[in-house]
């Protein structure tokens, strides 16, 4: 059997996140889905497994259903595929932050970096003046990046802030990039860059999981593979899963 896998999130007002909980643990428990999936005033973030059917349903619900209401109108979603279930069991859980930067005055609703789409990706890299940052942590960065990227050297996002304080100046730094997985820690970070002053940001659109859906093999700039937080560790081009052995896999294992 081949399980399909939606990521997928949205900063979006949820006011009620914690009376949605068991309602949208019950549906996706009822539809044998596996994963987990974050709850916050400020949106939702998760990723869940099952069958196709399931994740057709789920997606449908998501976008249109009544649990929702049509709040998730600008859903940011990616789909992919594993050999075996990648997740153990369902996890449905309330945050203070869908994804954990530690500044309530960054407001991804209000505003964020310039999105960037993956066909568009390679023509940026080729500006000169660019500086281009990796948002994840230093064992994701170990088993891929884009060639010439800043590493934060951080075992959590709630580091970037001192990255940026200790590394960045909005005056002589005036066109920044960046990039991560699926794309969530980027519209934090870029809008967290652009309270603090840096006058260009930009950020791939969807992460570097949606670049190699997108970007060809032969075209691309990745180097290297995409960790990914299941049992499939890491995606290479096309989304194909890849395999990590040795103490580099049990450390990236942890974020």
């Amino acid at each position: 059997m081949c399980y399909h896998v939606a990521a997928f999130y949205q900063f979006v007002a949820l006011p009620d996140f914690r009376e949605l909980q068991e309602p949208v643990r019950r549906f996706c428990e009822e539809l044998g889905l596996r994963g987990t999936l974050l709850l916050a005033a400020e949106g939702i973030n998760g990723t869940l497994a099952g069958a196709a059917p399931a994740i057709e349903a789920l997606v449908e619900e998501l976008i249109g259903g009544m649990l929702f209401g049509g709040r998730l109108d600008n859903l940011d979603l990616k789909r992919s595929t594993a050999r075996e279930m990648p997740f153990q069991r369902l996890k449905v859980r309330l945050r203070r932050e869908i994804v954990t930067l530690g500044d309530p005055a960054t407001d991804p609703t209000r505003r964020v970096g310039t999105y960037v789409a993956p066909t568009d990706w390679n023509d940026l890299l080729a500006d000169p003046e660019l500086v281009l940052i990796d948002t994840r942590n230093r064992f994701e960065v170990a088993l891929g990046s884009f060639p010439g990227a800043l590493d934060p050297d951080t075992e959590r996002f709630s580091e970037f802030r001192d990255f940026v304080a200790r590394t960045l100046d909005p005056r002589t730094h005036r066109k920044v990039a960046m990039f991560c997985t699926g794309g969530i820690r980027c519209e934090k970070a870029s809008a967290y860059m652009l309270e603090q002053g840096f006058e260009t940001v930009f950020h791939l659109k969807g992460g570097i999981l949606k670049y190699l859906e997108e970007v060809p093999a032969d075209e691309s700039r990745w180097s290297g593979e995409c960790f990914v937080f299941d049992e499939r560790v890491t995606l290479g081009h096309g989304l194909v899963e890849r395999s990590v052995a040795g103490p580099l896999r049990e450390e990236a294992s942890h974020e």
